[in-house]
């Protein structure tokens, strides 16, 4: 698989005026979109029926079951189930909520848009989920949440989360946007009894294009979020159109509803996640044994009863071996048409959080390290076996060259 090595003459790379590896741009998390999807959606389209009706019934009826769990409930984004989850929880002005620095803008965006304040805890340097002792020195006598973020579809500590929420008296909402499929404990993600939001994003393990899902066995909970993510109303457009009842306003809600056609794309995707996630824990096998002996490092295989779900595969590049920055390997990557992501950029180095909440370069010292070495390769259950060694060629192409 691997034409370079570090034992071969230096090949000038793509950036410099060298040949690239390929021809044609490799997509950084391509989605696979099957005629079982286009149809799906043609059939919903021609039907007339295309907001939030019978598909997405069916789409949170087949995701409970797949989860193990009693409510399902299907809702725009994993973004608007983070914060629907906040809300039921009662978590608003001054309460503290504790999450990762080492994650996307929404988990904090969430926290802030509900009106509560985000207060960021480092990460375990080694699976770069956070870090249940980090988040034991922030806990104050404002702190009414935790949200773990599943970094990468690996399971965080939620035997340490669970026991420090529960000597605190405080909820744990997780964000499992990267952890569908993901186990612990010999459990789904989003079956261990907390609120769980999901991500079906097009580069993740399922897409509905954009949406989420939002999990739980709470009765009363599934019944407040189903009227918040419908403008606070008291009975679906569904609903009513089938049972012509009519509606009352119970509390100012949000337009956070998944539609027909985005289910319609979801349900196909859904009977082939087990099948997308044997073959991306296969790609990442590969990978893994072909960067052995380069200065990186690559995710470690994860055991005790867990299960990963493959969302992202991270390298981290040992900078002080090489003369190039991570920005700058990213460039040299995409000269070699192969598309990469930065996940993360820790949140509290961003503008907002540091102008609004005062944080500073120098507070979460593991994010940092890792947020300035770390670099998302392409990993999709639509890549090939030629996409791969592309890949792989690519990354030990730009590290022979700039090794020092």
């Amino acid at each position: 698989m691997n034409k370079f090595d570090s034992k071969m003459v230096r090949i000038k790379p793509a950036i410099l005026g060298g040949d690239p590896v390929r021809q044609d741009y490799l997509i950084f998390g391509k989605p696979e979109i099957k005629d079982e999807e286009i149809n799906e959606v043609a059939s919903v389209l021609k039907s007339g029926w295309i907001g939030t009706g019978p598909k997405t019934q069916l789409f949170e009826k087949e995701f409970a079951e797949y989860i193990g769990v009693k409510h399902a409930l299907a809702l725009s984004s994993c973004t608007a189930g983070l914060h629907l989850a906040l809300l039921v929880h009662g978590i608003g002005r001054e309460d503290e909520v504790i999450t990762t620095t080492f994650t996307f803008a929404a988990t904090a965006n969430a926290i802030h848009c509900a009106g509560a304040v985000p207060v960021f805890a480092d990460i375990n340097p080694f699976s770069f989920n956070i870090s249940p002792e980090s988040v034991k020195e922030k806990i104050t006598r404002k702190t009414k949440a935790i949200i773990p973020v599943h970094f990468s579809g690996r399971p965080c500590d939620m035997r340490s989360l669970e026991e420090i929420a529960k000597e605190n008296g405080i909820a744990i909402i997780e964000d499992a946007a990267h952890a569908l499929g993901a186990e612990y404990g010999g459990r789904k993600i989003g079956n261990l009894g907390n609120l769980t939001s999901f991500s079906f994003y097009p580069n993740k393990t399922i897409t509905s294009i954009k949406g989420g899902m939002l999990t739980t066995d709470d009765d009363e909970l599934a019944r407040q979020i189903k009227i918040l993510s419908n403008q606070g109303l008291s009975s679906t457009a569904y609903e009513r159109h089938r049972n012509d009842n009519a509606y009352e306003i119970c509390v100012p809600g949000f337009e956070y509803s998944m539609t027909d056609v985005q289910a319609a794309v979801g349900l196909p995707q859904l009977k082939r996640l087990e099948y997308n996630l044997k073959k991306r824990e296969k790609i990442c096998m590969l990978y893994n044994d072909a960067f052995k002996g380069l200065p990186l490092d690559t995710p470690e295989i994860i055991g005790n009863n867990q299960m990963h779900s493959y969302h992202l595969y991270n390298i981290l590049l040992h900078l002080d071996e090489m003369s190039i920055s991570r920005d700058n390997f990213k460039q040299a990557l995409e000269a070699e048409n192969i598309g990469s992501g930065v996940h993360y950029i820790p949140l509290h180095l961003h503008k907002f959080y540091r102008d609004h909440y005062g944080y500073k370069k120098g507070d979460f010292p593991c994010a940092e390290h890792a947020g300035e070495r770390i670099l998302s390769l392409p990993l999709s259950h639509a890549l090939g076996s030629d996409d791969i060694e592309d890949v792989v060629n690519g990354v030990t192409k730009i590290i022979t060259y700039y090794q020092k």
